[in-house]
């Protein structure tokens, strides 16, 4: 489709709009004013006589994994006002909008800015944003908000071992995980599956001894 013929046509629909919305007539030429700098930028710069080619955006999808999230569940609780922001996130994340997903954890902690819950959740979504291989200040800083906001329940601490362990900071995991063991309840279901991350975890820091060292 030419460049111009859009161009074209979406004036059309602000047109519309204007009159639909009864815009205020003052109102209209700061409208076309905009509209007049943005068509002049374009045939400036574009190249408004190629035809266009619809282009599918790429992403990278995941299979739901529902151990995790029945981990998740059980170390969280379900049905809560954060619980909802957090499943809405691991949605986004798996179909590949990590942007969408922090930005949906951030829209929670508007309503809820004192949830350990959904800070750390912003800690993770920050990871997955940034590629997942280096743990940036943010995203340091939105687990250590996750820690202070709920420092003894075993949720930060543990995701925050989960994020360490994937950016390749293993005694730093360990040290997360035995934090986040300590803080779970005697009974509760997942203990068992922190002990055993623990123990693959001391597993592969003795196949790499070198990341063992402090």
């Amino acid at each position: 489709m030419n460049g111009w013929f859009i161009l074209a046509m979406l004036l059309l629909v602000v047109f519309a709009l204007l009159v639909a919305m009864r815009t205020a007539r003052p109102l209209w030429g700061f409208v076309g004013a905009a509209l007049m700098l943005g068509a002049a930028g374009y045939a400036w710069q574009g190249r408004p006589t190629l035809p266009g080619e619809p282009r599918a955006a790429e992403r990278t999808v995941q299979a739901p994994d529902i151990a995790a999230d029945d981990l998740r569940d059980a170390i969280w609780g379900r049905f809560t006002y954060d619980y909802a922001y957090a499943v809405a996130a691991d949605g986004l994340s798996r179909a590949g909008a990590t942007q969408a997903a922090a930005n949906a954890v951030l829209g929670g902690l508007q309503r809820a800015p004192n949830s350990g819950r959904l800070w750390t959740r912003s800690g993770t979504a920050i990871l997955a944003h940034d590629g997942g291989q280096v743990l940036s200040p943010a995203a340091r800083a939105a687990f250590a908000r996750g820690m202070a906001a709920a420092p003894d329940h075993p949720g930060p601490y543990f995701y925050y071992g989960m994020a360490l362990v994937q950016t390749g900071d293993l005694p730093g995991a360990k040290r997360a995980w035995l934090a986040a063991l300590a803080r779970a309840p005697r009974g509760a279901s997942y203990r068992e599956d922190l002990a055993m991350r623990l123990v693959l975890l001391d597993r592969l820091m003795a196949m790499r001894p070198a990341a063992a060292k402090p």
